[in-house]
C-alpha cells in the first residue's frame, strides 16, 4: 500500500476544475488541476481541491482519482459570477471551508493556490493553519495589461498579486520568462520554482487527418485551427485580419474552437468582423467541444494559430504539436523554448501584422512544407503530466518537510 506524503489543500475559488474547457472562465489552469492531481496522488499526496459552488449540477464532494476530492463550497450566489463580482464573498469561501475542515477532522500540510483570488484567500488561511502557501498565478495582471488594452485588468488584482508575490513561501512559475516577470513583481528569485505545464501525451497524440476530418464532418482542403476562450487577449481579431489574406485559396477553412454562453457578446463582435472582411463564409464558430474531442481536431488541421498578445504557457500549442501538428504563433509563454522555426512552426513578435501572420500560416498549408507528425510530437515529449508531476512534489517534500 503506497504511504500518504502530504495533505494538499488546493485552492481554485473562482473556477471549477470540472467546468467544460474553452468556457469563459474555464481553460488551461482546469486542465493543469484535473492532469497534475491525477498524478500527484500516485505519488502519495492526498489532495482535497475546493472551489466556490457556482450553480454547475455537481455533487458537494466528487471523488476524481484515488486520493483526490473535489469539494464545492457555498459563497455568495449559486450562480457563475465575474471574477470581480466573487472577491466579495472570499471570506465566506474560507469560513465554509473552515467548517468543512473542522467537522471531517481534517489536517492540512501545505496550501497549493492557483490564481490571485485564490491565493487572497490562503493567505487567511495560511494564519489560521500556520502552514505554508504555495501559489501558481496562471496569469499576472501587469503582463495581461501590458500586452493587450482591451482587457485592462483592475488594480485591486495588480496590487494582491504584488503582495502574494512577497509572501506565499513558494510560487511555482510556468516559464522562465514568468520567473522574471514575478522577480519583478517582488518576489525573491529564492522563493520561485520555474515548473512547465504539461501534456497528457495518452490523448493528445496524432490521428490520421482524413479519418478525423470525416469524424468531424470537417469539408475543407485546408484547415486552420484556433482552440481556446474567445477573450481579447487572444488575438482572435488579429487572426481573422490574416485570413482575409489567405482568402484566395480554394477551399480553406478558419475552424475555431471554444467560448460558451457567456461568450455570447465576444462570438458576434468577432461574426461582424468576419462579415466586414467580406470572410463569414470560411470561418467556423464550433463554440465548444468534448476535451476528448481535441485530439481529432488537431490532427484534421494543417496548421493551429495562436494569435495571443499574451499567455502565461500556451497548452493548445503543446497539444498541438504533440498531435503532430505545427503551431504558427506570437512570442508568448513557453513557445520560444519548444518550437523549432519552420519545422514544427513558427514564431512572430507580439505586434505582428495581420499579413506577416498570414505569411506564416500559408506556409503551413503547403503540403510540402509538413514536418513528420512523429517528429513533431518528439519535440514535446518531455512535457509528459509524470515528469512535471515529479518536479512539483520536490517543491512539494521541501515545503513539507
Amino acid at each position: 500500500m503506497l504511504s500518504r506524503k502530504g495533505r494538499i489543500a488546493v485552492l481554485s475559488f473562482h473556477s471549477c476544475p470540472m467546468g467544460r474547457i474553452g468556457g469563459k472562465d474555464t481553460g488551461g489552469m482546469s486542465i493543469y488541476l484535473r492532469e497534475l492531481s491525477r498524478e500527484l496522488q500516485k505519488l502519495g499526496f492526498t489532495l482535497d481541491i475546493y472551489t466556490r459552488l457556482n450553480g454547475d449540477k455537481h455533487p458537494v464532494l466528487m471523488k476524481l482519482y484515488p486520493g483526490v476530492r473535489l469539494i464545492h463550497l457555498e459563497a455568495g450566489p449559486q450562480e457563475h459570477l465575474d471574477k470581480l463580482q466573487v472577491y466579495k464573498y472570499l471570506n465566506l469561501f474560507n469560513l465554509s471551508l473552515e467548517s468543512f475542515r473542522r467537522e471531517k477532522g481534517l489536517h492540512y500540510d501545505l496550501i497549493f493556490s492557483h490564481y490571485w483570488l485564490s491565493g487572497w484567500a490562503g493567505l487567511q488561511l495560511q494564519k489560521w493553519w500556520q502552514i505554508p502557501q504555495v501559489i501558481m498565478f496562471h496569469t499576472l495582471g501587469a503582463m495581461k495589461n501590458a500586452s493587450c488594452r482591451e482587457e485592462a485588468e483592475p488594480r485591486l488584482r495588480l496590487e494582491t498579486e504584488k503582495l502574494l508575490a512577497r509572501r506565499c513561501q513558494r510560487v511555482i512559475a510556468a516559464t522562465k520568462k514568468e520567473k522574471e516577470q514575478l522577480i519583478s513583481l517582488g518576489a525573491k528569485p529564492e522563493n520561485i520554482r520555474a515548473v512547465p505545464c504539461g501534456v497528457n501525451l495518452e490523448l493528445f497524440r496524432p490521428l490520421d487527418k482524413k479519418k478525423s476530418r470525416q469524424k468531424l464532418g470537417l469539408e475543407a482542403e485546408k484547415i486552420i485551427l484556433f482552440v481556446g476562450r474567445l477573450e481579447p487577449i487572444k488575438g482572435l481579431k488579429r487572426l481573422l485580419r490574416a485570413a482575409k489574406y489567405l482568402k484566395g485559396r480554394h477551399g480553406l477553412k478558419l475552424v475555431i474552437v471554444g467560448g460558451d454562453e457567456h461568450s455570447l457578446e465576444e462570438i458576434r463582435m468577432l461574426e461582424k468582423l468576419a462579415h466586414s472582411l467580406q470572410i463569414r463564409d470560411m470561418v467556423s464558430f464550433l463554440g465548444l467541444v468534448d476535451h476528448e474531442m481535441l485530439p481529432y481536431y488537431y490532427s484534421a488541421a494543417d496548421v493551429c494559430a495562436v494569435a495571443s498578445y499574451y499567455e502565461s504557457f500556451g497548452l493548445v500549442a503543446l497539444e498541438a504539436l504533440s498531435c503532430g501538428t505545427p503551431v504558427v504563433a506570437t512570442e508568448v509563454g513557453i513557445l520560444p523554448e519548444i518550437i523549432r522555426q519552420g519545422e514544427t512552426g513558427y514564431l512572430l513578435p507580439n505586434n505582428c501584422s495581420a499579413s506577416s501572420l498570414a505569411d506564416r500560416l500559408a506556409y503551413f498549408l503547403d503540403k510540402n512544407s509538413r514536418y513528420p507528425a512523429a517528429a513533431v510530437r518528439e519535440t514535446v515529449s518531455s512535457f509528459g503530466w509524470h515528469d512535471i508531476a515529479h518536479q512539483v512534489k520536490e517543491v512539494f517534500d521541501e515545503m513539507i518537510s
